[in-house]
């Protein structure tokens, strides 16, 4: 459609029904404001983009249960979430990418050569030259693309910013010239295979399926190559909660190394069994083989591989305990269920700090911004009884994820905001659509 009838579309009743499904009833006004104010932006920037506009949006992420286990073929619980990527694109008859993103320099290339290019590594262009080419691959005719972006899941937040622009280049590729016939799952494994080739990061699958998928999601990466994703109804308001994150401010910059090292000690553990990834070892194999562990891999490797099975079986109960809440049918019920499922919370956020050791990076051990919210939290919780918080995410920098009832969130901002900033914590909401091109009529 063009561009002018859907800014006229964009405050149709239709319209207000579908961003209310995205973002929430109180934010449709909010939503309206920021898409017409970005496709105004578009049409003015780009006014070829106005006879064939298209809109698209891919959704940040939390990761509810499985911290670091994707990597090693483990099971991970994650949901979509509110903040997303949004995008009015038009497509071209070149092979030209023309991207630009609020806040960031224009990314513009060439797609027609999709070898990978070392210059580019740890750069936006990478993604969008590693994932056309993966479409290549499937025999997909790309073309270019114009795009006018602007995203609400913060670089550096541990809500997976750049997972999210990854599946929505995807998503993009796919609706524009792939007759949008890739699941899900394809378009993350497509933005994983770009991340890990072509931008040099050598990350797991969690990220890009919670992103692409839509709604709360079991995960189990057995076969990455086919990951068992199961839909699971969960929303904690029900059981008075709020799912909130904390952005300790911390940057994620040069820590690659660190992310790097922790699927890279797991395989060295595995790899003593004479495995590739801990999923297809037992807990009494490792406690068994630590004495010879400990002069091969070394003590962290270790602890990292005790969190591993600890927290892959720990995903299991956090289900059961999701599915059991969903199922409740008195108030009791629900409750223990929830308390169950926040008890593991604070399991997995121990395990994380502890034998994972992913709350803070050792090269600036007197920069702990995680560690001193997880602290701060544990004593607001303390002093109310009941609540839950957790590393969020890679780790090392960035975000904590909390539980709080919902009539003390206001008093959890202000407890944090002395430390953190008055916008440090942020309430999330888990939305049924992941990446998907948007139909407004």
């Amino acid at each position: 459609m063009t561009g002018h009838e859907l800014l006229h579309r964009l405050s149709k009743p239709g319209s207000r029904d579908l961003l209310a499904e995205l973002y929430g009833t109180d934010q449709v006004d909010e939503a309206t404001k920021r898409y017409k104010t970005l496709l105004e932006a578009t049409l003015q920037a780009f006014p070829e983009t106005e006879g064939n506009i298209h809109v698209f949006t891919a959704a940040g992420r939390t990761e509810l249960g499985g911290n670091h286990t994707d990597h090693n073929h483990g099971k991970v619980l994650a949901a979509s979430i509110q903040l997303d990527a949004l995008a009015f694109v038009a497509p071209r008859n070149d092979t030209k990418v023309i991207f630009r993103s609020t806040g960031y320099p224009d990314v513009v290339l060439d797609i027609a050569e999709t070898e990978p290019k070392p210059e580019e590594q740890g750069t936006t262009e990478a993604l969008v030259r590693g994932i056309a080419a993966e479409f290549k691959k499937r025999g997909v005719p790309v073309r270019g693309f114009t795009a006018n972006a602007a995203s609400t899941v913060l670089s550096g937040s541990g809500l997976s910013s750049s997972a999210a622009v990854e599946v929505l280049f995807g998503t993009i590729f796919d609706r524009l010239f792939g007759d949008g016939k890739r699941s899900p799952v394809e378009i993350a494994q497509i933005g994983q295979k770009a991340e890990n080739i072509y931008f040099g990061k050598p990350c797991g699958l969690m990220d890009q399926v919670a992103c692409a998928s839509g709604g709360a999601v079991a995960i189990d990466f057995k076969d990455p190559a086919q990951p068992l994703v199961r839909q699971v109804p969960f929303d904690p308001s029900l059981s008075g909660y709020a799912l909130c994150v904390v952005d300790t401010g911390g940057s994620h910059a040069d820590l690659t190394d660190e992310y790097a090292a922790v699927p890279a000690e797991m395989k060295a553990i595995a790899a003593h069994f004479g495995k590739t990834v801990l999923r297809d070892i037992g807990r009494s194999e490792l406690i068994e083989a630590i004495p010879v562990l400990r002069k091969k891999a070394g003590d962290r490797a270790i602890l990292r591989a005790l969190h591993f099975l600890a927290e892959n079986d720990r995903v299991d109960a956090m289900l059961r305990a999701i599915t059991e809440n969903h199922g409740a049918k008195t108030g009791k019920e629900r409750q223990k269920s929830i308390e169950a499922f926040l008890s593991l919370v604070n399991e997995s956020g121990n395990s994380s700090w502890e034998l994972l050791q992913t709350v803070f990076s050792v090269k600036s051990v007197t920069e702990q911004g995680p560690s001193l919210a997880l602290a701060m939290t544990r004593e607001f919780i303390r002093d109310l009884g009941r609540g839950a918080c957790r590393v969020h995410g890679g780790g090392f920098a960035g975000t904590i994820q909390v539980y709080i009832p919902l009539e003390s969130v206001a008093a959890y901002q202000a407890w944090m905001a002395g430390a953190f900033g008055e916008k440090a914590v942020t309430q999330l909401r888990i939305r049924p659509i992941g990446a998907a091109e948007l139909h407004f009529e």
